[in-house]
């Protein structure tokens, strides 16, 4: 009898829109300063994909990067996840769309929509497809244009949010990064305090919907951010204790970039120095789905992770959704 197999990722790839939109450029669309964003969020710059850039565009980008990166053929891919909150339409789902686009033509094709911690929920998907044999090869991918259905004269929002997209291929074999385990939670008590009402079948483009705002993105920063801080600690105790790791075991703390002032609580909380949490909040911004993977990808290309060495990845987004997961490197197997 053979041992089951376990997830790991490949393959990492990442992909950023040209423009750049600073706090300096936000002084002159609505009454803030770059003091006051910078002290808050810890927010420098944020990227803005072009008009005519979408969703599917910036995963096909990031899809690419992951695959030639991993050494996977796209016709290998058996199926294609992509992580979404803002598709470039309701129907046909953008994982269509990249599939088309990469010319992933044995694949099949789906999005999944968990807010930003979407692409943690797309990994226990992958890893619950991988490791039970349905697919050997699977394409997760996370994608935001946010910066369409943001309101540019809502200075508690339009500070936080950029656009961008991640990807990654995982397996049952080569090297890579084990998903050694996933933890997920949520909580639709909370649903209220991040939302994006309008759109959907309870509230279709309307005039009625345009001129109440109900196309834009809005939040309840200051309970979000108790919550933000409270479930992605609970939810990393969690993941740490089902691997029977401790926290002083953790090489990395890869967060969702939502905002420095949260990031620094969780590391404080399991006592990993700041040296040690990795950070592109002050570049990049809130990407929503992509952001963990982004940082991921950057902290891989940057640090050389040693064989062993356990990164431990947070999130926490609208729903409300929360989730963590602890990735070790290793050999091929």
């Amino acid at each position: 009898m053979t041992s089951r197999k376990k997830a790991r990722i490949t393959g990492l790839g990442s992909y950023l829109p040209q423009r750049v939109l600073s706090n300096y450029d936000l002084e002159k669309l609505v009454d803030t300063n770059d003091e006051w964003i910078s002290s808050r969020t810890g927010m420098k710059e944020r990227r803005i994909a072009a008009p005519q850039e979408f969703a599917s565009d910036m995963g096909r980008e990031a899809a690419l990067k992951a695959l030639q990166r991993s050494g996977t053929d796209v016709k290998d891919i058996q199926i294609i996840i992509v992580a979404t909150t803002t598709p470039d339409y309701l129907m046909p789902t953008t994982a269509n769309l990249i599939q088309a686009q990469i010319g992933a033509v044995n694949a099949a094709a789906m999005d999944l929509h968990a807010a930003c911690t979407g692409f943690l929920y797309g990994l226990s998907v992958a890893k619950a497809y991988v490791e039970s044999g349905m697919y050997k090869r699977v394409l997760l991918v996370a994608s935001e244009k946010m910066s369409a259905f943001i309101d540019y004269t809502d200075r508690n929002t339009c500070i936080l949010f950029g656009d961008g997209a991640s990807a990654a291929v995982i397996s049952d074999e080569g090297s890579g990064l084990a998903i050694d385990h996933v933890t997920l939670g949520s909580d639709g008590e909370g649903a209220q305090l991040i939302t994006l009402l309008g759109g959907g079948t309870r509230h279709p483009c309307s005039k009625e919907s345009l001129e109440q705002g109900l196309h834009f993105f809005r939040m309840s920063g200051k309970e979000v951010f108790k919550q933000a801080v409270r479930r992605m600690t609970a939810a990393a105790e969690t993941c740490i204790a089902e691997t029977n790791l401790s926290s002083d075991k953790i090489s990395w703390l890869v967060p969702h970039q939502a905002n420095e002032r949260i990031i620094d609580a969780v590391g404080k909380n399991f006592d990993i120095p700041v040296s040690k949490i990795y950070k592109t909040v002050h570049k990049y911004g809130n990407t929503s789905a992509p952001s963990v993977a982004i940082a991921l990808d950057e902290l891989t290309q940057e640090h050389s992770i040693a064989e062993q060495e356990h990164l431990l990845l947070v999130a926490f987004g609208a729903g409300l959704t929360w989730g963590a997961s602890i990735l070790t490197k290793c050999h091929s197997s």
